[in-house]
């Protein structure tokens, strides 16, 4: 995956296109540059950065802003972020490009830096199960986001030729609803899915633009796609197969790759979608998780 134009250095980015608070910090983060790490940890919920922080040495700086809190701290000689992104992929948008901001645009001069800054940018989150064999508590690390948003085609991007056979054999499977958004592709970072990777189940996680009708799940209401869940759980293609349902890693990947992020999914099942079941305490599965993460990116 890759962009098609980004904006060039020196460029003045104008006051309606980069929006800034009265203080300089980014609009929605309310962040400045020196109060983030090279290491983002990245979660949906408000409520868990205090639990992923809890487990800093050390915490230097703490904000909130709208659904936005920001943790930032040291753990183990590593200078960490950890921050609540809110629900879906909109909010993604957001928090992607407010932090490709602030590492790699000169804020009061507005515009972007020759030299480039990226980012590692880990979400901790939970999940959905779309296969009988991934059981609840297990842990998902994604190395493709499928994008059934809509997101990334609002940017100028390319895919490349694995991402195309996989895009192509899913629609082909699926027989992808023509009423549904064109789905997409994005590659986790290699280095991140080897490294969370070992000992967790390793696959495509399927992004959906919501929780209850994108997801298959009919309360009052009927999904226009009857059976898509079925054809998730059985698209092959060689090793691959769609591991799981979540709401933000398609766009995490595809903009992060698309600015030069290095970005990776881990995700605790809450819940199994084949066999009905759900998990009998997820708060503990998810403090494994975050045990597990912290000490394989900050040994």
């Amino acid at each position: 995956m890759e962009a098609k134009s980004l904006t060039a250095p020196g460029h003045r980015l104008e006051d309606s296109e980069l929006v800034l608070n009265a203080d300089g910090s980014v609009y929605h983060l309310a962040l400045h540059p020196e109060q983030i790490g090279d290491t983002i940890l990245v979660a949906g919920d408000p409520g868990r950065i205090e639990r992923i922080s809890a487990r800093f040495d050390r915490v230097d700086h703490r904000s909130t802003n709208r659904e936005f809190v920001a943790h930032t701290g040291t753990l183990r000689g590593h200078r960490l972020t950890t921050l609540s992104t809110g629900i879906g992929t909109d909010n993604i948008d957001i928090v992607l490009t407010e932090l490709d901001v602030l590492a790699n645009i000169d804020i009061p001069n507005r515009t972007p830096r020759a030299v480039h800054r990226s980012l590692r940018i880990v979400r901790l989150g939970t999940c959905g199960s779309l296969q009988p064999d991934l059981p609840v508590d297990g842990r998902v690390v994604s190395r493709y986001g499928l994008g059934m948003d809509n997101v990334l085609h609002y940017y100028a991007f390319e895919q490349d030729t694995d991402e195309l056979e996989i895009l192509e054999q899913f629609i082909r499977h699926t027989a992808w609803p023509t009423g549904l958004p064109a789905p997409y592709v994005a590659p986790g970072d290699k280095d991140l899915v080897a490294l969370l990777g070992e000992g967790n189940h390793v696959g495509i996680t399927a992004t959906a633009g919501g929780f209850y009708g994108p997801q298959g799940r009919r309360v009052r209401l009927a999904p226009s796609a009857p059976g898509l869940n079925e054809r998730l759980t059985g698209f092959r293609l060689g090793k691959q197969r769609v591991l799981n349902y979540e709401m933000e890693t398609s766009a995490l990947y595809g903009l992060s790759a698309l600015l030069g992020h290095q970005a990776c999914t881990v995700c605790t099942v809450v819940a199994n979608r084949f066999t009905r079941t759900f998990s009998k305490d997820h708060h503990a599965a998810v403090d494994r998780m975050i045990d597990e993460v912290l000490l394989r990116i900050a040994p």
